[in-house]
């Protein structure tokens, strides 16, 4: 007899021994295997920290995508408005009657034969100091020849980045009453769709018009990803300490975003060309919807709860002290990212990948500032770290100007990332925190107020940037 086996899996031979019933045996193994894995991703979907990570991945798909472009479409425009460079330049120089010297005999200028006499060696000297002095000055009207050319693209530059927070500031209000109706998914992943299709965008565009759509059109995905995700964390994590927390963790992905994508945009742009940064956001992008098909299962999903109108909730003081700190604490950057680049080539004469690497310093105190005042702002309090963000917002873009290299820019932009991290992380879950005690614990509307206030900063600070 074999132990463990039941009556019931045993069938019996021809000589009347029993033996167990193995395929019955291998179809309940099965069965039990198949339970295990449902019960798994059940667990998955009703994880408070997987929809943690889908939110953090959401916000930084949505803030890379948003900064990759900062370093490429200075130059990418100026190449697009001038394609043969080289022979306006050379043109320009022969108007002015300035010879154009090429790197060959640039090179070879010092060069002395063995047979001249001394006499004859200071001759060729004086001649090559002149030709020396020549090139001198054709590089002094070419750089500024490029000057120029470069900031008469400034109202193109800021209005192709203004168009984003510009669109999503006009959607924002329709997507919070949406939530409340069909629940957070379903715009999560409308969002992400939009965002993917804006990418693939930005790779294969050639145009300025094109740009202009493409990075329009994010601010659509960017309303629906931003709106519904700080939702659905407001609605996760109700107890408001876990709630600051998951949303500094949450805002790390934002800062995250922005920490790569100036780097990553100004790299890979200048050694693989314009298509291939957005072809790996886009395979980013892809990884994103998966995990918001499997965990997320978008679906119509109704507030139990009738949420406060969005009128009642603009006009409650304290939602609208909350949201102006938002405002404030991002124009700044808003108006530094079509201007620094521009800035840095024409002062600095900078590389592609330097303009990407001056944000590096914001980035990452940006990141420090959102995982580490989210969650000690409970002790201090929120307010008086937003405020104490503010003021150091407001010193830190008074030293940007001051910088006269790359590295000059280190401590202010370190401070300013830094700053704005205390204000996002203390008055995003602020604004769930006076819902919930002010209003009813509904979330997409006083999450669109929040996204309202921070397109509203960045739109401000950009037409700011091309108007003065």
């Amino acid at each position: 007899m074999h132990e463990g086996v039941n009556k019931s899996d045993r069938i019996y031979s021809v000589n009347g021994n029993s033996i167990p019933n193995l395929n019955e045996n291998i179809a309940k193994d099965q069965k039990r295997m198949s339970c295990s894995f449902s019960g798994l991703i059940y667990r998955c979907r009703n994880s408070r920290k997987l929809v943690l990570l889908v939110v953090f991945i959401a916000l930084f798909f949505d803030n890379m995508l948003l900064t990759t472009v900062v370093p490429i479409v200075p130059e990418y425009l100026f190449a697009l408005d001038h394609p043969n460079e080289t022979v306006e330049i050379q043109t320009l120089l022969r108007m002015r009657n300035i010879t154009f010297i090429s790197d060959e005999e640039y090179n070879n200028r010092f060069t002395t034969l063995p047979d001249l006499s001394g006499f004859e060696k200071q001759i060729e000297k004086e001649k090559n100091m002149q030709k020396l002095e020549e090139e001198e000055k054709a590089n002094v009207i070419a750089e500024n020849w490029k000057k120029v050319q470069m900031n008469k693209l400034n109202t193109k530059v800021g209005l192709m980045f203004a168009s984003k927070p510009i669109v999503q500031l006009m959607v924002n209000p329709f997507i919070g009453p949406l939530t409340n109706k069909i629940g957070y998914s379903i715009p999560m992943f409308a969002g992400f769709i939009i965002m993917f299709l804006s990418t693939i965008t930005f790779a294969f565009s050639q145009s300025y018009a094109l740009l202009f759509i493409a990075r329009a059109v994010q601010g659509i995905g960017s309303a629906c990803s931003s709106v519904a995700g700080l939702g659905m964390l407001a609605d996760c994590y109700p107890d408001d300490e876990e709630r600051g927390t998951a949303m500094g963790i949450a805002l790390g992905g934002l800062a995250m975003g922005v920490l790569v994508g100036p780097p990553f945009g100004g790299v890979i742009y200048e050694f693989f060309g314009k298509e291939a940064p957005f072809l790996i956001l886009a395979s980013l992008g892809i990884i994103d919807g998966i995990l918001q098909l499997l965990i997320l299962q978008p679906s119509v999903k109704k507030e139990q709860m009738e949420g406060a109108p969005l009128r009642q909730l603009i006009s409650d003081p304290y939602i609208l002290i909350a949201a102006g700190a938002i405002s404030f604490g991002n124009m700044g950057i808003a108006m530094m990212e079509p201007s620094l680049p521009i800035w840095m080539i024409n002062t600095m004469h900078s590389e592609n990948w330097q303009l990407g690497a001056a944000f590096l310093p914001a980035s990452i105190s940006y990141l420090i500032g959102t995982n580490l005042f989210g969650r000690i702002a409970n002790r201090f309090g929120r307010w008086l770290c937003a405020m104490i963000g503010l003021i150091v917002i407001s010193i830190a873009l008074v030293l940007v100007p001051l910088a006269t290299s790359i590295y000059g820019l280190i401590i202010p932009n370190g401070a300013l990332g830094l700053a704005i991290g205390m204000v996002d992380a203390t008055m995003m879950p602020q604004m769930g925190y006076l819902v919930d005690i002010r209003h009813s614990s509904v979330y997409g509307s006083v999450y669109a107020i929040a996204d309202v206030a921070f397109c509203l900063g960045f739109a401000i600070g950009i037409i700011n940037f091309f108007l003065f």
